[in-house]
C-alpha cells in the first residue's frame, strides 16, 4: 500500500534586516534652524550689502544732490522774479517824472498786475524746476521714462482737446496782463459788455456796468478792447444856436465860460488843457452848431461835458443867446389871431326867402272851395 503524505506548505523565511522606509514628507517634523544656519544667512546678507553698498550710496548721493540743486535753484529764480516785478513797479512810478505819468499809473491796478505776473512766472518756474528734478530722480533709479513720458503726452493732448476753452482763456489772460491792456479801475468796452474793471483774473475779467450789474467776461471771448482810461479823454459839446446870432459874440462867451471853469476846483484838476472853440461844425437854414472840446483826465469826460453844458446854458440866458435844436423854431412875434377863424360860415337856411329855405319848407295842403 502506498500512503499519501499531505503537502506541507513551506515555512516563511524571515527577511534580512534592513533600513525601514522613510515616512512621507508631509509627516516629517519641521527642522529647527540651527546656529550654523543663522550664521550662514548673516554671512550672505553681509556679503550682499558689501557688494552693493557703494551702488546704493552713489544713488542716494545723486538723489540728494538733485534735490538740493532743485530747491536752491527754485529759491533763486523766485527771488529774481520778485526783484524783477519790484523794478517794473518802480519804473512805472517814475514815468517821465510828470504829473500826467503819475496819474496814469493806478496803485491798485499796478499792484494787481504785478501780483498776477509774478504769480504766473513763479508757478511756471516751480513747475519746470521740480518736474525736471523728479524725472532726473526717476532716471537715477534706472526707471524707464519712455512709457511715462508717452502716457503724459497722450494725457496732455486729451486734456488739451477737452479743455481747449479753458486753455484759451488762460493764455489770453496771461498775454492781456503782460501787455497791460487794462487793469483795475479802467473803463473799458469789450464788445459783449462795458463798464469799470473791478477784478482781473487769468480766466475771467469782472466788470461793473453803468446800471450796477457785474459782468463776468471770459478772456478768451474778448476779441477787441476799448480802454477809456489810458492816456487822456476828450470832452466834446455841440452848441446849437440860431443862424442869426453873432458868431464873434458866441465865441467870446464860450471862451469866457471855459476860462472860468478851468480856474475853479475841482475842474482845474480834471481839465488837462484849455477849453477850445473848434468852430462851426455845421450850418443849416434854421440853426448852426458850434463845437467845443477839452482834453480831460481819463474817465472824466462825461463829467466835464455835463458841467460845460450847465455853464453854457446859464451864460447864454444872461447874454440873450438862444439855444435851438430838436423842435422847429417859433416866431418871435406871433401875429394876432383872426377873430373870424373860429366862426362857422353862415347857413343858406338862415334866410327864409333863400331858394334853399323855400325848397325845404313843407308844401301847404290845398284849400277846399264851397259851392
Amino acid at each position: 500500500m502506498h500512503l499519501e503524505v499531505p503537502a506541507v506548505s513551506p515555512l516563511p523565511v524571515p527577511l534580512a534586516a534592513g533600513p525601514s522606509p522613510s515616512p512621507p514628507p508631509s509627516q516629517t517634523a519641521p527642522s529647527v534652524p540651527t546656529l550654523q544656519d543663522a550664521q550662514q544667512s548673516a554671512t550672505n546678507a553681509a556679503g550682499w550689502v558689501e557688494e552693493n553698498w557703494s551702488t546704493w550710496l552713489a544713488i542716494g548721493l545723486q538723489v540728494l544732490l538733485i534735490v538740493v540743486v532743485a530747491v536752491v535753484l527754485r529759491v533763486v529764480v523766485r527771488r529774481a522774479i520778485t526783484k524783477l516785478i519790484e523794478r517794473m513797479n518802480r519804473t512805472a512810478q517814475s514815468v517821465d517824472g510828470t504829473a500826467i505819468g503819475g496819474l496814469l499809473v493806478n496803485v491798485e491796478r499796478r499792484r494787481q498786475r504785478s501780483q498776477a505776473i509774478g504769480s504766473v512766472l513763479r508757478s511756471v518756474a516751480s513747475f519746470v524746476i521740480l518736474g525736471t528734478a523728479a524725472l532726473m530722480i526717476l532716471s537715477t533709479f534706472k526707471i524707464n521714462l519712455a512709457p511715462l513720458l508717452a502716457s503724459a503726452g497722450v494725457a496732455g493732448v486729451a486734456i488739451g482737446f477737452g479743455a481747449r476753452n479753458l486753455v484759451t482763456d488762460f493764455l489770453s489772460g496771461v498775454f492781456m496782463i503782460l501787455e497791460d491792456q487794462y487793469g483795475v479801475g479802467d473803463s473799458i468796452d469789450v464788445g459783449v459788455a462795458s463798464g469799470e474793471v473791478i477784478e482781473v483774473g487769468l480766466r475771467v475779467t469782472k466788470l461793473r456796468g453803468d446800471n450796477g450789474a457785474i459782468w463776468y467776461v471770459r478772456n478768451g471771448e474778448v476779441k477787441r478792447v476799448g480802454n477809456l482810461s489810458q492816456g487822456w479823454a476828450t470832452a466834446g459839446v455841440d452848441v446849437t444856436v440860431r443862424p442869426s446870432e453873432d458868431l464873434d459874440h458866441v465865441k467870446a462867451v464860450l471862451t469866457e465860460v471855459g476860462e472860468a471853469m478851468s480856474k475853479e476846483e475841482p475842474w482845474n484838476e480834471m481839465l488837462w488843457g484849455p477849453v477850445e472853440i473848434l468852430g462851426l461844425d455845421s450850418v443849416l437854414l434854421d440853426s448852426m452848431v458850434v463845437r467845443v472840446s477839452a482834453k480831460t483826465m481819463p474817465g472824466k469826460s462825461l463829467t466835464i461835458e455835463r458841467e460845460l453844458r450847465w455853464r453854457i446854458k446859464r451864460r447864454f440866458d444872461q447874454e440873450g443867446i438862444r439855444i435851438v435844436g430838436g423842435l422847429p423854431l417859433q416866431q418871435d412875434e406871433e401875429s394876432a389871431a383872426d377873430p373870424t377863424a373860429g366862426m362857422a360860415a353862415p347857413s343858406a337856411f338862415a334866410s327864409t326867402t333863400s331858394p334853399q329855405a323855400v325848397a325845404a319848407s313843407p308844401i301847404a295842403p290845398p284849400t277846399s272851395t264851397t259851392k
